[in-house]
């Protein structure tokens, strides 16, 4: 064993795995990084004077004898202003060809915020998409998931997020990306003049898979920097977190770990609520935000991924392609926010909670028709009016392609209502129809 500049050296390697490797040291910490014949590895298990290290890249390469050097601190990110309009790999290295970031060291990864500093979240996130703003509104300190198909164009929805928000700044946490998705990305934030708010951190297909272990960390490291210190709020996309929990998963199995449901291993809970538990309000003012992407394995939501998740988070926001309109609305029936009524009719207009409960059971209305059709019921007159109503409430409200305010969405509906039925149908309070309603 040797020490050169306060970094402890060793070259006797006990054993060797597919992703782990083995080395009898003393005065290590778990979860230390290291370089293992130069390859980017971090303590993952202490045993005795037997270290066990987890290599990111694999250990193809790695012989007994090859030089293990602890750098002797966890992964860390320089935080600074400078973060802004930057893409950074895995470890906090700019992957844009810019400089290197200078700034306040930080380890990634700490605890989460003492909830006797969170404040309850009462702030509005509108995000100019009706199927959320309307139905689902998000509030600042918030987390909360989009389960979708992994051929849904959910990568295009976090980007319309991203854009449309209104935030300080942005954080996003790409795992197993396609390059395609990565210069998607670049180039609309580029494009649309946004790249000074927008801090990117990525891992492609071309990355070794362990590698995304460390995004949604680093990600979450740059959103409390702006979060705690400058009092900005910050809404942080994380996507793919399927992709997250599978590289959880390789690890955990090289290591020979028993896995539990769907072969995830059984640190899964814990490892995604260590994440999404960084969401916050804080009494400064400032806020995390978190909405993630949970692709689906053929739609199946009981899966252990999006299972745990929704036992973590505020809800969910569910991705489905509305054949009756060919466009991917988000599902009025599969989503829910648990906080939205933080903050609707509140701030947002009073006639917010009762529009949006008129117009899904409407909707309702119509998917109880559209049975009635399929088994061959004769429709009533009211039921034809119930599914043209959903099919326009779909295509102009519903589909993630809409882009208007809070009360464009509002003024709409109550054009919807006016358009397809009688003051009588709707079950409004007639304060709110006679100051809303809108005359055909």
């Amino acid at each position: 064993m040797n020490t050169q500049a306060f970094q402890k050296v060793f070259t006797s390697l006990v054993t060797i795995t597919k992703a782990t490797c083995t080395v009898r040291a003393e005065g290590i910490s778990n979860e230390e990084m290291a370089l293992v014949d130069g390859k980017p590895a971090q303590v993952v298990k202490i045993v005795g004077d037997e270290v066990t290290l987890q290599v990111f890249q694999g250990t193809s390469g790695i012989y007994t004898n090859s030089q293990v050097v602890f750098l002797g601190h966890p992964p860390i990110l320089k935080v600074s202003d400078e973060l802004c309009g930057r893409f950074f790999n895995a470890y906090g290295d700019p992957i844009d060809g810019g400089p290197a970031i200078d700034g306040k060291v930080v380890e990634i990864a700490g605890p989460t915020v003492n909830p006797v500093k969170r404040e309850q979240p009462s702030e509005l996130i509108a995000t100019g998409i009706a199927g959320i703003d309307l139905n689902n509104t998000l509030v600042s300190g918030q987390k909360i998931p989009f389960f979708a198909d992994p051929n849904q164009p959910f990568n295009q929805v976090m980007a319309d997020v991203a854009l449309r928000a209104d935030v300080d700044k942005i954080i996003l946490g790409g795992m197993g990306m396609l390059f395609d998705d990565y210069l998607y990305y670049k180039n609309v934030f580029d494009n649309a003049g946004a790249l000074d708010k927008i801090v990117c951190f990525m891992n492609t297909t071309d990355d070794s898979p362990v590698e995304r272990i460390l995004i949604p960390d680093m990600a979450l490291s740059a959103a409390e920097y702006f979060a705690v210190e400058k009092n900005e709020k910050v809404l942080v996309l994380l996507t793919d977190m399927t992709l997250y929990c599978d590289a959880l998963a390789i690890v955990s199995n090289r290591m020979d770990q028993i896995p539990t449901k769907d072969f995830m291993p059984g640190s899964l809970y814990s490892d995604l609520a260590k994440i999404y538990e960084k969401a916050a309000q804080f009494q400064s003012g400032g806020s995390i935000t978190i909405l993630a992407v949970t692709t689906l394995s053929g739609g199946d939501i009981t899966h252990a991924i999006p299972d745990n998740t929704g036992y973590i988070t505020e809800g969910q926001l569910f991705l489905r392609m509305d054949t009756d309109v060919s466009k991917v609305i988000v599902d009025p029936f599969r989503s829910l926010s648990r906080l939205k009524q933080l903050v609707i009719g509140k701030k947002t207009r009073e006639d917010h909670p009762q529009v949006m409960n008129a117009c899904v059971r409407l909707y309702s209305d119509a998917a109880n028709a559209k049975t009635k059709l399929e088994n061959g019921f004769d429709l009533s007159e009211y039921d034809k009016r119930a599914l043209s109503f959903a099919k326009d409430y779909s295509e102009n409200i519903l589909a993630i392609d809409i882009n208007i305010t809070v009360d464009a969405m509002l003024e709409h509906c109550w054009g919807l209502f006016a358009k397809y039925f009688g003051k009588h149908e709707i079950g409004i309070k007639q304060v709110l129809i006679d100051k809303y309603w809108k005359e055909t």
